[in-house]
């Protein structure tokens, strides 16, 4: 008798409820339209075989929308003018222009057509076949991976994945695209071929970092991750009753919606963790799942913190994506499902029911929308749902984006007010527990002026490996960039608090942009020539077959730091962001002369820098990498690494990594000159940048090489000196002797004959009227010597 009694009250509660108001306003769109026009359908019209309707919104463009169903419907003004069925060309061959999966990527939509993937770029009006699929596909799906705030709406990524659902996995197909969709390649699961099942779904989750795999396998469903740490067993398995769609909500909290006809699953984390969906009024719960509650679902609507389901049995249902156990409520029944009837979120708390109207006279169809304020319809007492509990929620960094890189730390605060006579619940959730940790504190921080507690929440956020509270097997690879998202809510938020949405944010746990490195200068310098045998163009330090002359660019390097040659050297490197000096950099670097100079070499070899294994060089990374300037942070391997296990077969090599643990100096050769030297940072676990740059240095101090010895030029100048001084004391005496009076004679006795010789030339030169070189007669008819 009791149980009949139960099902009398089940039955009657879902039985109409009496209200004083419309569940919805509906208006219809008609334009366009003239009598007489004649509008042709040109192309294959496209249809979607399912007893149940899609809508598909741009995660960006709000305004911009595919709407699945018997017609195939594509709008770029939110359905407000009239359209004609969407078409692909025939010039594209499609055959059977079914479609049966849909995504947007950036400015292209793409489109499953008989088992190929079209792409449809709406901006300039084109179609184009995906390359690189060699076999049949039903899906494509990706992010949905745009952050939208109040302050920009940035796509951030471009993954996508086609696959054939249905198929065992171990032998099935499955592509990625990282162009938005033009082409696709090849993608392996770890171990593909050792899982056991068939292929549920894909989703590629942005701030898990994380390819999930829907696996199914004899009534049951779990998914399967493509990366540490998650990588390592599956996620908790549910019941998998039906075809399920994957459904991912906007804000990159990490959110899945897993339905079908007869089931609505929920997952908080990625699909770790899946729950159903419950049936509740008030605070009773009816049903635990829509299954048991035997509920036929036409279509879903999600939003941020929002969910709407409309059934075949033509009721609405509204619920929160709140952090507990999520769960729907029934609202008023009225008559508003058809075939065509889908659902979108056009505004939080705003729901609009849309259907397409077909148009006896003209081709293009209408559209009738119904506009469900749920804010108004929550006021109905016979819901049940309690006042809201929330006066104020708000923080600073919601709808921004932050970037916490290595070693660094962000703090953000929130102010909350609750109802008066009320208490409040905070809770602080990030999508990727992984790679980004916090630590959060609650206290009262004054009074509202009508006498009401006001409260602040102090979040303290770095990298989840620095905080060391956790196993290494959960946290993710530290060298890796990753993504999260926070968020804030109110655990105990009452279904009526619409307006009172969670606070969150984007945290990219990764590069920050304004970082830069520099080195600080002295001097200004002039071009100078580097002979062949001191530079060789290919970096692989051989001689060159010509001398190379490098003309200096102040512009573009500014003034080169001063060193002197006969000193061991190592640079200076400042770390800078925006324009504030951060610190000086004792990372590990490595250094490259960009116009191939090698006249230096490095203090420390191999074995003397305390290598385990054989160290990484340029001329191996050069040829690895196909040219220079290509050792980073991504390729760098540590000769220090105990997990380095290639064995060091030349301890004697130079070692020619500077900075870090090592005491390694660059020691210049017999020249002066300046040098361009690219600088890279390649410490993998200083920043997540690739911080580069180039900066000069001029080398002098290095006089001429002698090619005589010190010690024979002083012999030979003292010799000199010596010799003079004998000279200077022997002459006169050997002029007083008989010798030197001889000698004397003869000289006077030439000096006499060319005196003679000398004055005979000149009389000469005056008869004819010639004079000697470098004469000529002046104006004034005298002689002017020059």
């Amino acid at each position: 008798m009791l149980i009949l009694m139960l099902v009398a009250a089940v039955t009657m509660w879902l039985r109409p409820l009496v209200t004083a108001q419309p569940l919805c306003r509906a208006r219809t769109v008609r334009t366009g339209k003239v009598f007489n026009v004649i509008q042709d359908v040109r192309g294959d019209r496209l249809y979607f075989r399912s007893t149940t309707t899609r809508l598909i919104k741009h995660p960006c463009k709000k305004n911009i929308a595919l709407y699945l169903g018997k017609q195939v419907f594509f709008t770029t003004d939110n359905f407000e003018t009239s359209l004609l069925p969407f078409t692909i060309p025939t010039s594209m061959q499609v055959g059977v222009p079914e479609v049966t999966s849909a995504h947007f990527a950036g400015s292209l939509l793409l489109l499953v057509v008989n088992h190929k993937v079209y792409t449809y770029d709406y901006e300039s009006n084109s179609w184009n076949l995906s390359l690189g699929i060699k076999h049949p596909v039903t899906h494509v799906s990706g992010d949905n991976c745009c952050y939208t705030g109040s302050l920009f709406c940035v796509d951030v990524s471009n993954l996508v994945f086609a696959y054939f659902r249905g198929d065992q996995i171990s032998q099935t197909y499955i592509y990625y695209s990282n162009t938005g969709g033009f082409s696709f390649w090849n993608y392996h699961y770890d171990g593909q071929a050792e899982i056991v099942g068939s292929l549920g779904g894909i989703f590629h989750l942005f701030s898990l970092s994380q390819v999930g795999m829907l696996v199914v396998d004899q009534g049951k469903g779990m998914f399967k991750y493509s990366d540490h740490p998650l990588n390592r067993s599956l996620g908790l398995s549910f019941d998998y009753n039906g075809t399920l769609d994957i459904v991912i909500a906007p804000g990159q909290k990490g959110i899945l919606l897993l339905w079908f006809e007869k089931s609505l699953l929920f997952s908080h984390n990625a699909g770790q963790l899946v729950d159903t969906v419950r049936v509740k009024k008030g605070d009773q719960t009816l049903f635990t799942s829509i299954f048991e509650a035997q509920i036929t679902i036409h279509n879903i609507a999600v939003n941020e913190n929002e969910l709407a389901v409309i059934t075949q049995e033509d009721n609405l249902y509204y619920g929160n994506l709140g952090i507990v156990p999520s769960s729907i409520i029934k609202f008023a029944d009225q008559h508003i499902w058809s075939e065509e009837a889908a659902l979108v979120f056009r505004s939080s708390g705003i729901l609009e029911i849309l259907t397409p109207l077909r148009d006896a006279a003209f081709a293009a169809f209408d559209f009738q929308k119904c506009l469900v304020n749920i804010q108004a319809i929550l006021m109905d007492p016979e819901l049940h749902v309690g006042r809201c509990n929330i006066e104020f929620l708000k923080g600073e960094f919601t709808y921004r984006m932050y970037t916490i890189d290595m070693h660094s730390q962000l703090e953000l605060t929130a102010l909350l007010i609750p109802q008066p006579g009320t208490s409040l619940i905070p809770l602080v959730m990030v999508s990727n527990p992984h790679s980004l940790g916090f630590q959060a504190t609650f206290y009262e921080s004054g009074y509202t002026s009508d006498g009401n507690t006001k409260y602040k929440l102090d979040i303290y956020l770095k990298q989840q490996q620095h905080w060391g509270r956790t196993d290494f097997n959960f946290t993710s690879s530290l060298k890796r960039a990753t993504m999260s998202t926070l968020t804030v809510d109110i655990a105990n938020k009452e279904i009526s608090c619409v307006d009172i949405k969670p606070l969150s944010t984007l945290i990219s746990v990764g590069c920050d942009l304004d970082k830069k490195i520099w080195v600080p200068c002295l001097m200004a310098v002039i071009p100078a020539l580097w002979e062949a045998e001191f530079y060789d163009p290919g970096f692989q330090g051989q001689k060159s077959s010509q001398d190379l002359r490098v003309f200096y660019s102040y512009q573009q390097l500014g003034c080169p730091l001063l060193v002197y040659y006969d000193t061991p050297w190592k640079p200076v490197v400042e770390l800078w962001r925006k324009d504030r000096f951060q610190e000086v950099v004792d990372a590990e670097y490595v250094l490259l002369e960009v116009n191939g100079q090698f006249s230096y070499s490095y203090s420390l070899t191999a074995k003397s820098a305390m290598c385990t294994s054989q160290p990484q060089n340029w001329t191996t990374m050069i040829k690895e990498t196909g040219g220079p300037f290509f050792w980073n942070r991504e390729n760098y391997v540590s000769c220090h690494d105990p997990n380095n296990d290639a064995p060091l077969r030349w301890p004697d090599v130079q070692y020619q990594i500077l900075g870090g643990r090592t005491a390694n100096q660059i020691i210049f050769s017999h020249n002066n000159g300046f040098y361009v030297f690219y600088i890279s940072i390649v410490d993998p676990y200083y920043s997540y940048c690739q911080l580069e740059t180039v900066f000069s240095i001029y080398v002098y101090g290095a006089f001429p090489v002698q090619l005589v010895s010190a010690g024979v030029v002083m012999v030979l100048l003292i010799s000199s000196i010596l010799g003079s001084v004998w000279l200077a004391y022997m002459i006169p005496r050997l002029l007083r002797t008989a010798r030197g009076r001889r000698m004397k004679r003869f000289v006077a006795q030439l000096y006499g004959r060319c005196k003679a010789v000398c004055q005979f030339r000149a009389s000469a030169t005056a008869r004819t009227g010639t004079e000697p070189l470098g004469r000529h007669r002046s104006s004034y008819r005298g002689r002017s010597d020059h």
